[in-house]
């Protein structure tokens, strides 16, 4: 298992309509799993039409994301490894996770 993921981070804030400059792909190294918690891997990620009004640094029922912080989205992820009790590897959770 390689001990780096890759992510994608929002680079700057769109001005109209987003396009590839406004995000960078990242390789960043994984941190050793503490007790409680799991590593996973997604397998399918949400992209919702909410995801635009994050970009932006405005009022809204969400929070935005920072210039610089991952992507979020709501993910199906498969437990690669675990330190939580009740999480089994190869189980899939729903969970918020990153692009």
């Amino acid at each position: 298992m390689s001990d780096s993921t890759t992510r994608i981070v929002l680079a700057s804030r769109p001005q109209g309509a987003p396009v590839a400059a406004n995000f960078r792909l990242e390789q960043v190294p994984l941190p050793a799993l503490a007790p409680g918690q799991v590593l996973l891997r997604n397998r399918y990620l949400s992209l919702d039409p909410y995801m635009r009004g994050r970009m932006d640094d405005g009022p809204s029922y969400a929070p935005p994301v920072a210039v610089d912080a991952v992507m979020e989205g709501q993910t199906v992820a498969e437990v690669l490894q675990s330190q939580a009790p009740g999480l089994a590897v190869g189980e899939l959770v729903l969970a918020p996770g990153g692009w």
